[in-house]
């Protein structure tokens, strides 16, 4: 069955360039969550309330919590409406599901992260209102358009890998507690 999250993380360009080099995982780039229907690029930058977002889709047996654990590689979850360059509400982090059981995942990860560093962690963590998808210039830019600006450094575009499910209960132990079933 196909699953789906999305997730901001600062400009859409990037995070959808990282996870694109999983080829278990397709992607499309697009607002999330704002204050109306269909908004445009120019609107979103204007304040709209949305988010860029990467509206990722997988199936088994690629789990959530592997999804999560990638993203929180790529993104600073201390930051407030800024990633690298990249500053405005539009620029938030986010983490956006319809699917409670992913949420409180999230939640559990996101308070293990902030046990870990000892900072409050802004990553925002809710239901999906809506999502629109990009102009068609957004989608794939990176990979049209290869020395376009991106707030991650190329080293993290290519070569990695989803990290297993024994690396992640070793880093996340809130989820060790959980029964293996509910590891989405």
């Amino acid at each position: 069955m196909l699953k789906s999250i999305v997730l901001a993380g600062g400009c859409f360009w990037g995070v959808q360039k990282f996870f694109d080099q999983f080829p278990e995982i397709r992607s499309v780039v697009g607002y999330a969550n704002g204050n109306y229907e269909h908004p445009t690029y120019e609107q979103v930058c204007r304040g709209s309330g949305h988010t860029e977002a990467v509206e990722l889709f997988y199936e088994d047996p690629i789990k959530a919590v592997q999804i999560l654990a990638a993203y929180f590689v790529i993104i600073d979850p201390t930051s407030l409406n800024k990633q690298g360059n990249d500053v405005g509400i539009n620029y938030r982090t986010g983490i956006y599901s319809n699917d409670e059981q992913i949420l409180e995942l999230a939640r559990l990860m996101l308070s293990d992260i902030e046990a870990k560093i000892k900072k409050q962690v802004v990553v925002e963590t809710g239901s999906l209102d809506h999502f629109y998808e990009a102009e068609d210039y957004h989608q794939n830019y990176l990979q049209k358009n290869p020395g376009g600006y991106c707030h991650l450094p190329l080293s993290i575009l290519r070569g990695h890998s989803l990290p297993s499910m024994d690396q992640i209960l070793r880093a996340y132990p809130s989820l060790a507690k959980l029964p293996k079933a509910r590891l989405l």
